[in-house]
């Protein structure tokens, strides 16, 4: 504790030396005085407007995310909880949305050009490359041949098929 005590002191002694002698070379340059405290003055000005400009783009931020306080407490209200998303994974969500859309279509024209397969019965479903395939086939081969053609659509990572055997009457 005593070392500490004996640092903290020369630490305390030592800043004041130095802000003496800045304070000194201070005196005998006014030109520098004067630069620095130009300088100091663009600095808190331009800290001012700094400051300004982030607040304002918080406020536009707040508004487009619906956050105003009054939003807030109405969706506290109704649902118990806030909930927003970053527009930026809103985007990959359109995207990857988009992206499952036209996988589901180019699989569904791959069951439409096979004769054995109706795309009446097969329901297609994608998330994110993930193809999930259920409903109805006429025979055992044809749940292969369904998996093997959802395979060959384009963004494809995977195929789960629930399909059941229901034969044809």
């Amino acid at each position: 504790m005593k070392g500490f005590f004996n640092g903290l002191l020369l630490g305390v002694i030592l800043g004041a030396v130095g802000y003496w002698f800045i304070q000194n070379k201070a005196r005998e340059h006014p030109a520098a005085e004067q630069r620095a405290e130009t300088a100091a003055a663009q600095a808190q000005s331009a800290a001012g407007e700094a400051g300004q400009h982030l607040s304002n783009a918080l406020k536009a931020k707040l508004e487009t995310l619906d956050l105003r306080s009054d939003q807030i407490k109405d969706e506290l209200a109704r649902t118990g909880k806030i909930v927003r998303r970053k527009a930026h994974d809103l985007g990959e969500q359109v995207a990857d949305a988009a992206v499952d859309a036209r996988i589901v279509t180019a699989i569904k024209a791959k069951f439409t050009a096979d004769p054995d397969l109706s795309v009446w019965k097969i329901s297609v479903s994608s998330d994110q490359g993930h193809v999930t395939l259920s409903g109805t086939v006429s025979a055992e081969d044809n749940i292969g041949k369904a998996v093997a053609l959802a395979l060959e659509a384009d963004g494809v990572r995977d195929v789960t098929s629930t399909l059941a055997i229901k034969p044809n009457p």
